[in-house]
């Protein structure tokens, strides 16, 4: 059989352009790849956690920090708008409009404020110091510390386009949230390539919760009855079943986060005490930031160091402000204000909670006064270990 010679130089050729072709396919691909399949720029970090367990508090440490972006409960517009349905039928909407909020996407906001929008239409806006500053508002600066009260006098009325705006141009988005009693609602956030989610789970002594709970009854009762699936009537929750569910809430979220977690939330899961938060702030705040991917600066040090150490466990008042207040007094101020019946009654509905958290019952009324009985156990008695996760068990 003849054989068909090729000269060497159309071999080289041929292969040349070969070549040239597959890596112009290849260049096409990438540069038409979804923008999932790229590592996102911004970091997301969920506070997560429930009504009166010091969220609030935690939400500033971030809000404050000049590289966060930071809302306090955009879902709030969810639940008032669909306050007729039970929190677990919202569980969806929520998730989708947190998503949104961490893609600097605030269309969302249009199924829930279809009128013509300013900043002040925002739930709770004020607190953020990234919707106080610029872009958001030229009256202060992103290094600033920033109030409730200045920033509703100055900022109010620009106009709620000036959110997403303000989004785009941070290296962290924050999002403190009390809606959730479902680790497993948020897996698909946390397998979304185009999110980096972190969370933080936020938890407080049941009956310091209750305490602070009556601070606030009638704030509570609409959202109470979402809890309880009351088809919006209010709830004032004088049985602790909204207690109970909550509970339940925190043992379901920290189970799944540490028995036998999915291997993809590794290094995403944190959970924080109050009360180790309120007696060692610098060293709780700095291991959140370390989690976060942030630095604590000077000014941040100094602020916390004055919030944590004012006079007193604060107002009825003040019940949903952050202001300067001796923070160990605060998560103390249970123990000398509850009856020692109301504990039992706590106690019986969250037994499972407060062992599984780390903090101790009290037998009797003494114990519960005896302030120098500690009922916060140890951290390191209940602290989860990545390093001992083995994914094949």
């Amino acid at each position: 059989m003849a054989r068909i010679r090729i000269p060497s130089t159309i071999v080289i050729l041929f292969v040349a352009v070969q070549t040239g072709f597959l890596l112009l396919m290849y260049a096409r691909y990438s540069s038409f790849m979804p923008q999932s399949e790229k590592k996102p720029s911004q970091v997301h970090i969920l506070i997560l956690s429930s009504w009166r367990s010091g969220s609030s508090f935690v939400g500033q440490l971030f809000s404050q920090h000049p590289s966060v972006f930071y809302l306090m409960e955009p879902a709030w517009h969810v639940w008032v708008t669909m306050y007729q349905n039970s929190a677990k039928v919202l569980h969806m909407a929520v998730r989708d409009l947190v998503r949104s909020v961490f893609l600097c996407d605030m269309s969302v906001f249009d199924a829930y404020m279809p009128w013509k929008r300013n900043l002040s239409d925002l739930f709770q806006w004020a607190v953020s110091r990234a919707l106080c500053s610029a872009p958001a508002c030229d009256s202060f600066q992103r290094t600033d510390i920033t109030s409730e009260m200045a920033c509703k006098t100055l900022c109010g009325r620009y106009p709620f386009s000036k959110v997403e705006e303000a989004c785009k141009t941070y290296s962290h988005v924050v999002i403190k949230e009390v809606r959730f009693f479902d680790l497993k609602v948020l897996y698909p956030l946390l397998t979304d390539p185009s999110l980096n989610l972190k969370i933080i789970h936020l938890v407080r002594d049941p009956r310091a919760v209750v305490k602070s709970r009556e601070q606030s009854v009638k704030a509570l009762a609409r959202d109470n009855g979402i809890v309880l699936s009351t088809n919006g009537t209010k709830v004032e929750d004088s049985k602790y079943k909204v207690m109970q569910e909550i509970c339940r809430s925190h043992v379901q979220i920290y189970e799944t986060a540490t028995l036998k977690p999915p291997n993809f939330l590794k290094d995403r899961y944190l959970m924080i005490r109050f009360e180790d938060l309120v007696r060692d702030p610098l060293s709780e705040i700095s291991e959140m930031y370390r989690f976060a991917n942030l630095r604590l600066t000077p000014m941040l040090k100094s602020w916390i160091y004055n919030i944590t150490h004012g006079q007193g466990p604060g107002k009825k008042k003040e019940a949903f402000k952050i202001t300067s207040r001796d923070a160990v007094s605060v998560s103390q101020a249970w123990r000398n204000v509850l009856s020692f019946q109301k504990i039992k009654k706590i106690q019986e509905v969250c037994k499972g909670a407060i062992d599984m958290l780390g903090y101790q019952l009290v037998d009797s009324e003494k114990e519960q006064r005896d302030l120098s009985l500690d009922l916060v156990l140890p951290r390191r008695q209940n602290q989860f270990s990545w390093s001992s996760f083995n994914p094949k068990h």
